[in-house]
C-alpha cells in the first residue's frame, strides 16, 4: 500500500482532492501539450502533481507546508520532470518563472483572492490559469453584469483573462470535507494587454471606487473617493456613460473607457 500524506492542516486552510474524476477534468480543462511548462500552487498528496508530470514537459511544484514537502520528495524521487519547492504562494515571485506557465491550482479558501490578484499582476509571466476556488469565489470571477455578484473581482479579472466556469465540485470529493462546494476555473490571459501598468492601477483604482458603495450612484460613489465634479462630469459627456448608473450596471468595457476618460491627462485634475 502506498504511503499516505501527512493529515491536512487546517490552519492552513489544507482540503485534498481526492476524487479521481475531478482531476481527470482539471487535466482535461488546462488543456496542457507536452511542451508546456507548469506552475503548481498546493500539491498536498501530489494525486494531480503525477497528473501534470504526465501530461507536461515540466512542473514546479510550491507547496508550503514542509511535511508535505518532504512527502513528495520521497513520494516523486524518480520524476525527473518535477520540481517541489517550499514557498508561500502569497510571497513567491511569479514575475520569475523561467518560462510563460499554465497555472495549476487548488487555492485555500481563505488567501484564494489575494493570490489570485498576485497571479494576474504576474500575467507576462503566465498564459493560462485552472484554478479551484470556493463556488462562491468562482461564482465571483465568472459574474456577468446586473447580478449580485459582479463586482471588482469580476471586472479586474475579464479585463485581463478571459474567464470561463469549468466545473463544480462538491465539497465531498475533498479530505478532509470542507463546508462549502468548489468551482473550477479557467483563464486565458488576454494578448496583448490591455493597459501598461499606471494604467492598470489607475482602472483599479476607479473600479474599487465605483464599487465601494454598490447602493450608490457612479456619481456619488467616485466623489466619495475624491474625483472631482467637473473631471465626472467632462467624462460622462465624453464616454456617454450616464453617471446616475450604479457600478453593477457597467460592462468591462464601460469601466475601461470611463477610467481613461477619468484618468486623461487632458481633463481637469480629478482631486
Amino acid at each position: 500500500m502506498a504511503p499516505l500524506p501527512p493529515y491536512p492542516r487546517k490552519r492552513l486552510g489544507q482540503h485534498f482532492l481526492i476524487d479521481p474524476n475531478s482531476l481527470r477534468k482539471i487535466i482535461n480543462l488546462a488543456d496542457l501539450h507536452p511542451d508546456d511548462y507548469v506552475c503548481e500552487i498546493g500539491p498536498g498528496g501530489g494525486a494531480l502533481t503525477r497528473l501534470l508530470c504526465q501530461s507536461a514537459k515540466q512542473v514546479l511544484a510550491l507547496e508550503v507546508d514542509p511535511r508535505m514537502v518532504n512527502f513528495l520528495k520521497e513520494e516523486f524521487v524518480g520524476c525527473l520532470n518535477l520540481v517541489i519547492q517550499e514557498h508561500d504562494a502569497l510571497c513567491y515571485p511569479f514575475d520569475q518563472l523561467p518560462e510563460p506557465a499554465v497555472v495549476v491550482a487548488n487555492l485555500p479558501y481563505n488567501i484564494s483572492t489575494p493570490i489570485m490578484f498576485r497571479l494576474l499582476e504576474a500575467r507576462p509571466k503566465i498564459r493560462r490559469m485552472v484554478l479551484t476556488v470556493q463556488l462562491e469565489v468562482a461564482r465571483r470571477l465568472t459574474a456577468k453584469p446586473n447580478t449580485k455578484e459582479y463586482g471588482v473581482l469580476s471586472v479586474m479579472a475579464q479585463r485581463l483573462a478571459e474567464v470561463r466556469f469549468g466545473f463544480l465540485v462538491s465539497r465531498t470529493c475533498f479530505r478532509p470535507v470542507p463546508d462549502v462546494d468548489s468551482g473550477v476555473v479557467r483563464l486565458d490571459i488576454r494578448v496583448p494587454q490591455p493597459c501598461s501598468g499606471q494604467e492598470a492601477e489607475a482602472f483599479a483604482l476607479v473600479v474599487r471606487a465605483a464599487f465601494g458603495q454598490r447602493r450608490k450612484t457612479l456619481l456619488n460613489s467616485l466623489r466619495g473617493a475624491g474625483f472631482s465634479l467637473i473631471c465626472l462630469e467632462k467624462a460622462q459627456e465624453r464616454t456617454g456613460i450616464t453617471l446616475t448608473r450604479r457600478a453593477e450596471t457597467l460592462s468591462v468595457g464601460e469601466f475601461q473607457h470611463l477610467s481613461e476618460a477619468l484618468n486623461d491627462p487632458m481633463l481637469p485634475s480629478a482631486f
